[in-house]
């Protein structure tokens, strides 16, 4: 088994669940009935909108289809298949656990011990977790692939999948295919073995809907777009009564052959229902307490007296409810042994961050400036003396902070930054930023301009609250479609980060004292965009950038390797301006953790969004839609990769308490009362030149 390119991601959070399942061996004791189907973890993943079809290569093909080959005896159904493979998983996924926790503990023993035998098994044993990885990775891949072909039907069926739906067929005017859909014909796809391929460009809102029940829906990527996409055509609640009016058409008279029409179109839906749960619960259910009720009552009247599943789908939106309002949203499925399953997955994200934290200084993009040299190793003694005197933190958000925590705060001043390591700031600050970016939906990044976020300026305005924002401008969803604003957020934390950065530089009462400062702020900055912490560093640039920053005398007498920093980090800017897919090519975004830019990812969405989304016929080109939802789906694949560094909650304490008391500084303001901040003239020099002026007016008057 070869680790394939387009792996959805390891899913290490569905292993406690499958090995608490009693998976029979026998053929008649796994069928689940038609009107129970076996829906687990329907969410396609953003690998399946970034890569769409490319998600499942020939290996996946062949590999499904000689699964179970070696058992002759028994028919090889599809179902026989999916036995198999799922015990293949937990299987490889139990060994692959075990490994691991032997791994980590031979890297305890060996810095304690650091004995010539335990370096020389590390090398060995680390070439075997990436191999058990690649497999479990691959196994993976294959039931997504299982999942994806189930259920669907063939083009000439959707339109009995609208008409399923409709309470008036008899009245209503007949529709063919090419009225609700647009495709063009590409060239035999490498995938499989067409001699052509029928790719989607256009589609109206109905139509677009009912390409959700098509045979190729879910393998070509197009459920998981639809997903990010739906709400630029048509409003939740639309998007609901469609899919409820295909299950009330089709679930009692849904027969047991699971190949007629009527069956796939019930168990579709269902399938497509619990996904869109599963991703997309905290920006569409979670904000719209109408639509969530609309979805329990069908529930509970409708389908829980016919169908068990309905249970389900009732405890599966219980289990997202807790996690919102526990504030865990972290933007993975909802599934119900993910609790269970969490701190496992801890374990794997801690241990994969371990095997491949030594290459992630060695094949970065840009030059770096000679000389630096790796930055020390984390110190916690030398945060000793200084951090004692902090309060323990009191919430884990940029401002909310005590009044105590302030005074304390405000005691010690920048001294913690000038004493901790550019290597420790940078793994607290990472681990704040990562905070707030894993609550953010890539949804949410989706008609930033109604919000009222432009290039180049501040999201929010500071004297205007977030509440107060108009969404009038420029609106793409419809009107009646509801969309949260914690992009805002966001962007408001990033500014802050950066008014904090401008601050403790022009409130340094010593030019030496901001020389240190100025050279800290750039180490950490380097330091971040090195570890893919691409949001901090950015928000360090842009302090730095300030006009009153960057007018300061320090810069003169700035070391010159130091200052090169500087230039770093604009180059790192420009690089991320010129590709909205830039840091996803080849394959370091999967093992090595990414923070994007929020800003900068916000502006690339706003000029895909940019032209027109309809043709002249008033269908909704659906290739655009599809770009929109490639770009934003990395938001999930960085998501998926963690930093795991050892959290300092003192630090951490420290650090919002200072970002948040210098959120709304005026650095204009700040700067004018520090005599640091301003170039000095030599008082001879000053006394010379009121003489000559008095020289000059004499003159005038002889």
């Amino acid at each position: 088994l070869q680790r394939n390119s387009c792996s959805p991601g390891f899913a290490e959070g569905n292993t406690s669940s499958e090995e608490q399942a009693k998976i029979k061996i026998d053929g008649n004791n796994y069928l689940a009935s038609p009107n129970l189907p076996d829906f687990h973890g329907c969410s396609p993943g953003w690998s399946s909108a970034f890569y769409g079809a490319e998600c499942f290569d020939s290996e996946v093909h062949s590999y499904l289809k000689n699964l179970g080959k070696q058992k002759s005896s028994e028919s090889q159904n599809i179902d026989a298949k999916k036995v198999e493979l799922e015990q293949l998983l937990m299987m490889e996924t139990k060994n692959y656990r075990k490994t691991m926790k032997f791994y980590q503990k031979l890297m305890q023993k060996e810095r304690r011990s650091k004995g010539p035998g335990t370096k020389s098994m590390l090398p060995k044993l680390k070439g075997q977790l990436q191999e058990m990885k690649s497999k479990v990775q691959f196994l993976e891949l294959v039931k997504k692939y299982v999942q994806a072909k189930q259920w669907g039907v063939e083009s000439y069926v959707l339109t009995t999948v609208i008409h399923n739906g409709k309470t008036d067929t008899m009245d209503m005017a007949p529709m063919d295919e090419s009225s609700l859909l647009l495709y063009y014909n590409t060239e035999k796809h490498q995938c499989n073995n067409q001699n052509g391929v029928r790719v989607l460009q256009a589609g109206t809102p109905l139509g677009l809907m009912a390409y959700l029940y098509s045979r190729n829906a879910f393998l070509e990527g197009y459920v998981q777009q639809f997903l990010y996409t739906f709400r630029y055509f048509c409003t939740q609640e639309e998007f609901l009564q469609f899919l409820l009016d295909r299950i009330s058409s089709t679930l009692s008279s849904a027969s047991l052959d699971p190949s007629t029409p009527l069956t796939k179109i019930c168990n579709r839906s269902f399938y497509i229902l619990q996904a869109w749960i599963e991703d997309c619960y905290s920006v569409d259910f979670a904000t719209n307490t109408d639509l969530l009720g609309t979805l329990k009552e069908f529930i509970s009247t409708k389908v829980a007296s016919l169908n068990g599943y309905g249970e389900r789908l009732l405890s599966l939106l219980e289990d997202a409810s807790a996690r919102k309002s526990g504030s865990a949203d972290q933007c993975s499925g909802v599934g119900k042994c993910e609790e269970e399953s969490e701190e496992g997955r801890k374990t794997l994200h801690s241990l994969c961050k371990k095997l491949s934290e030594d290459v992630s200084r060695k094949n970065f993009y840009w030059k770096l400036s000679k000389g630096m040299g790796p930055i020390s190793q984390y110190q916690r003694e030398r945060l000793h003396t200084g951090s004692a005197v902090l309060a323990k933190p009191c919430c884990s958000s940029f401002t909310e902070e005590s009044s105590v925590s302030f005074a304390r705060a405000d005691e010690v001043g920048p001294f913690l930054l000038i004493e901790c390591n550019a290597q420790q700031l940078c793994w607290q600050l990472t681990l704040l930023q990562q905070e707030v970016f894993h609550k953010c939906h890539p949804v949410r990044f989706l008609n930033s301009r109604a919000l009222g976020v432009k290039d180049k300026c501040v999201a929010v305005p500071k004297a205007v609250s977030a509440d107060t924002v108009s969404l009038k401008v420029c609106n793409l969803f419809l009107s009646k479609c509801i969309q949260d604003q914690y992009l805002l957020q966001l962007l408001k934390n990033a500014d802050n980060i950066s008014t904090w950065v401008a601050a403790e530089i022009v409130t340094c009462h010593t030019t030496k004292r901001q020389v240190s400062l100025l050279s800290k702020f750039l180490l950490i900055a380097k330091c971040c965009y090195e570890q893919r912490n691409f949001a901090t560093a950015m928000q360090i640039l842009a302090g730095l950038e300030n006009l009153i920053v960057r007018q300061l005398p320090a810069w003169k007498i700035l070391p010159a390797k130091v200052a090169e920093i500087m230039e770093e980090l604009k180059a790192v800017e420009v690089f991320l301006k010129s590709d909205s897919l830039c840091l996803m090519e080849g394959d370091r975004f999967k093992t090595l953790p990414t923070i994007p830019s929020a800003h900068v990812l916000a502006m690339h969405v706003q000029q895909l969004e940019t032209g027109g989304f309809t043709m002249t016929n008033g269908a909704h080109k659906w290739t655009k839609l599809r770009n929109i939802a490639k770009v934003v789906s990395q938001v999930h694949a960085f998501q998926e990769n963690p930093y795991t560094y050892a959290p300092d909650f003192k630090l951490q304490s420290y650090l919002k308490q200072r970002i948040t008391h210098f959120k709304d500084a005026d650095i204009s303001a700040l700067a004018a009362d520090n005599c640091a901040n301003f170039h000095q003239i030599p008082a001879e020099k000053h006394s010379r030149k009121i003489q000559d002026t008095l020289r000059r007016m004499k003159a005038t008057f002889q």
